[in-house]
């Protein structure tokens, strides 16, 4: 008796799976070094939000650098906060960015804004 099979073997091949093992590897190095400064950003975000309770700007900067201090945030400093009112309500805004090398000349920026609610 042969048995015969109509479809052919399936599977990666050894190239084929050296290709997604890299493109794996490479996409989790880029998550390693993008997520901290995800989750710095959310922290910034809500230190700000703690800051436009205070009344004038030095206020406004000393309370974010408490909250700075306490969450070790090192992207910004107080002096970086753009403190302004509006309709009566303190607004606090900032930007920064972050740069990662990647390989030779290539690297990747992060460009982080944003304000208090």
């Amino acid at each position: 008796m042969t048995f015969s099979s109509k479809s052919g073997q399936r599977g990666f091949t050894l190239f084929g799976l050296l290709f997604v093992g890299g493109l794996v590897a490479v996409t989790g190095v880029l998550a390693a070094q993008v997520v901290p400064t995800v989750i710095e950003y959310q922290t910034i975000l809500k230190a700000v939000n703690k800051a436009k309770d205070g009344n004038t700007v030095p206020e406004v900067r000393m309370i974010f650098d408490r909250a700075a201090s306490i969450d070790a945030i090192s992207s910004i400093t107080a002096k970086d906060l753009d403190v302004t009112k509006e309709n009566d309500k303190v607004v606090v805004s900032f930007a920064y960015q972050r740069e990662f090398k990647l390989v030779g000349p290539a690297f990747l920026t992060l460009k982080y804004s944003g304000q208090s609610n």
